[in-house]
């Protein structure tokens, strides 16, 4: 009897193994969820241009004109940045939700106007993290970073998806973007993260560079990465846009 009940436990418990790896295998080949209705494609492609020329206006013409650079002074610069490229980012994604019928225009600015901090936060720690300095010294450079940083690659999504966990784990944990909207928002913010991590190679070598300070060669990665994903992305958007019209 004894042994009779030790295989029934163990067939239950194989059971339990095969049902559990059905179900695992269930999970990945499940088809991912519809795209989001999609704005026309020239909405993206303008919402992408005016994006970017508020970034460069930001990080880079008007600084010039006032007579400084990111080098020379990089928590005014930041600060510039982030005054012009915020509302451009928030206007732009806001009405991109309204289009597709996401949400009210209303809540798209409150889920920015939330997420912008809670990003920041993140992009702090993830910089300490990876080495950034704690002094008191580079607390308002990390700041001014940090608001950028959130602002380039946390508010576009937070703006689109809220808090919806599945979206934001399918767009950065499996890198698995669906339409024209989550390739906007998925490519820019990878090539804001894989540039600002490239960006800060040069921190601990001993070239004695004033560009090797925190933050400003891990800024121009962040940037330079951000920009070209932007540029990546609305290739892949128009590609995308033509064959679907072929297709049609």
């Amino acid at each position: 009897e004894e042994e009779e009940e030790e295989d029934v436990a163990m067939g239950k418990a194989v059971g339990e193994v095969v049902d559990d790896d059905d179900s695992g295998r269930l999970a990945d080949t499940l088809p991912p969820p519809p795209p989001l209705p999609c704005p026309h494609l020239t909405l993206l492609v303008l919402a992408h241009a005016s994006n970017a020329a508020s970034l460069v206006t930001g990080i880079w013409v008007l600084p010039r004109l006032r007579g400084f650079n990111l080098v020379q002074r990089p928590v005014e610069t930041l600060r510039l940045a982030l005054l012009i490229h915020f509302p451009v980012v928030l206007l732009t994604y806001s009405c991109i939700s309204v289009k597709s019928r996401v949400c009210s225009l209303m809540v798209a600015i409150s889920r920015g106007l939330v997420g912008l901090p809670i990003g920041a936060i993140i992009a702090a720690f993830g910089a300490i993290v990876f080495g950034a300095p704690v002094e008191l010294e580079y607390s308002s450079k990390t700041l001014h970073w940090s608001l950028l940083t959130s602002n380039l690659s946390i508010l576009p999504t937070a703006i689109v998806f809220g808090q919806s966990w599945s979206d934001w784990q399918r767009l950065y944990a499996f890198t698995k973007p669906v339409g024209g909207i989550e390739y906007s928002i998925c490519i820019p913010t990878h090539g804001a993260a894989i540039g600002a991590w490239l960006g800060a190679w040069p921190m601990p070598l001993d070239w004695d560079r004033p560009w090797q300070e925190w933050p400003v060669c891990v800024t121009y990665g962040l940037v330079g990465g951000y920009l070209l994903g932007q540029l990546v992305s609305v290739v892949l958007v128009l590609y995308r846009g033509q064959t679907r019209q072929k297709v049609e």
